[in-house]
């Protein structure tokens, strides 16, 4: 329970923080979504996606050994390409699960 009121503290402390956790989750989602040539979808299922793909990156990259910068734009833009391509995995899996692949033709 100590964890749950740490994080909401947190949260509460640092609301630009999570501004910019949405932010960049909705330009990966965004941005992911076109790369995998997907329809458009709603603001808030991108906002997802890209967060969601952050965290699969993030666990990638770290599985890579990507080291990224301490802080500024730097840091930004390497978490918003690491978000697009943890996107992209998610979308990768979820046409391969729903059998929606890019190249099947559609009827």
């Amino acid at each position: 329970m100590e964890v749950i009121g740490d994080m909401i503290q947190w949260i509460i402390s640092a609301p630009f923080v999570i501004l910019g956790w949405l932010i960049v989750g909705a330009l990966a989602g965004d941005i992911a979504r076109r790369i995998m040539g997907r329809a458009d979808q709603s603001g808030c299922r991108d906002i997802i996606l890209g967060i969601a793909g952050a965290f699969v990156g993030g666990f990638l990259a770290s599985i890579i050994g990507v080291n990224t910068p301490d802080g500024g734009i730097s840091l930004v833009l390497v978490n918003l390409l690491i978000a697009i391509v943890g996107a992209a995995v998610l979308i990768f899996i979820g046409s391969l699960i729903s059998g929606s692949g890019r190249g099947k033709a559609r009827t």
